[in-house]
Order: C-alpha cells, then structure tokens, then sequence
C-alpha cells in the first residue's frame, strides 16, 4: 500500500487536496470515495482510507472544508465551536461540485476500474455519501450515521446505486424519526438499500478515536461494509 495527497480543481474554481491511499498491485482496482466526519482529513479517517485500500480498493479522501480552512486542517473532537463555521459552510452546490472533482479524478486513472466506483462516509460524510449517489454514477454507497441526511430525501429518487446506511440506537442527535424520513424516502423510490440499526451503539460509534467508539458494533458494521463493498464493486 502506498499513500499520497494531490490537489483537485474543483468545477467552481477552487483548490481541494485529498488523501489518497492505492493498494499493492497492478490493478486495475475498484475504488471507493471516503468522506470525512466534521473534523477534517483527520488520523480517524486516513485510517479508514488505509484499511479501504489494504482491502483492494483505491481510496480517496478529499477535504470538504477546503473553502473555509486551510488544506490539511484538522479540528479538534472538542472543539464544536471551532467546527461550526466549517460545518454551516456546506451547501449542495458544494458537496455535490466536490464529489464529481473526486470521482472525475478517479476517472483518469489507469489503475482504477472506471464503473466499480464506490463510496463511504461518516456522520457529515454520511450526508455526503447519500448526496454522491445521486450526483455521480456510483456502483455503491455507504452512509455511517449520516447527519441531516433527512433534508435530502427529495433526491432519492436520483439514487444511482445500492445504499447500506447504519444508525446508532442510543444516537441523540439523529432521532428515529429522522432515520425513518430517509428509509421511507428510499423505499418510496423503490431504490435498493440496506437498513441497518445497531440498539446498543451511539452517534460516531465507529470512530476508536473517540468516547462514543464502540469496538463491537465498530467491527459488525465493517465487516458488513466490505461483504456490501465485495457484492457491488468486485
């Protein structure tokens, strides 16, 4: 496995660096877009990107506060206030414009298989991961926790790929009724999906490097996620 970070030109005309992480090989390989929580292209999600690609799969990870914080930056778990302005500077015109530059990237590589391309993301990345299934012609999607996903539901219908969202039972800042909103939403476009609530675990439950990691529901969830990516991008 090798590691790298690289710039992307954005549709909107600014400047993205992401993480990526390539397996070794010839290839060519699937890949998968991994999408960050709300504290940057941290070590948590680097990480994730690692394991991704030690498991087959080119993984990218782009900055998505790249139009509010300087590249490379990394917010502090306990530090919300510092976060907020990042986090309220989201909009669809971006996340979407930041999607397509991440997966248009992965188009002009060579060691990439151009129609298995998949992504992952947790809690912001949750949201961004749903949002990239319907903006970009993905082979499969991943949402862990997805925060607001709910205020996006209308795009359901523009699903492109099988979606695998997981939930948090003792989460209290995404309440069932919220959950409830996206599934029924999915359902409703008759789009492929996979629903997968943990009882016993809370919001970021994935996350080792934070109080709410829960190392069991952490594992199942995973385990899950590579026998989804395996169905869809192999």
């Amino acid at each position: 496995m090798s590691t790298q970070k690289i710039n992307l030109q954005v549709g909107d005309g600014t400047t993205m660096q992401a993480y990526v992480s390539i397996p070794e090989g010839k290839g060519p390989f699937p890949a998968v877009m991994v999408f960050q929580e709300a504290f940057g292209v941290n070590s948590h999600i680097r990480n994730v990107a690692d394991r991704v690609a030690k498991e087959g799969y080119v993984a990218i990870a782009p900055e998505l506060f790249h139009r509010t914080a300087a590249p490379g930056a990394e917010m502090s778990y306990g530090d919300m206030n510092a976060i907020m302005p990042h986090f309220q500077g989201m909009t669809l015109e971006g996340m979407s414009a930041d999607v397509k530059a991440t997966y248009d990237w992965l188009q002009k590589q060579a060691n990439v298989k151009h129609d298995k391309v998949g992504c992952i993301g947790f809690c912001l990345g949750g949201r961004v991961s749903f949002i990239a299934n319907t903006v970009v012609p993905l082979s499969a999607a991943i949402s862990f926790y997805g925060g607001r996903t709910s205020d996006y539901v209308d795009r359901a219908p523009l699903m492109n790929s099988p979606h695998l969202f997981f939930w948090g039972g003792l989460d209290k800042h995404i309440t069932p009724d919220q959950v409830d909103t996206v599934i029924n939403a999915v359902k409703a476009a008759n789009k492929p999906y996979t629903n997968v609530v943990i009882s016993y675990a809370d919001h970021a439950f994935h996350c080792d490097e934070r109080p709410s990691y829960n190392a069991k529901a952490a594992s199942e969830a995973w385990a899950m996620s590579m026998a989804f990516f395996k169905n869809n991008l192999l």
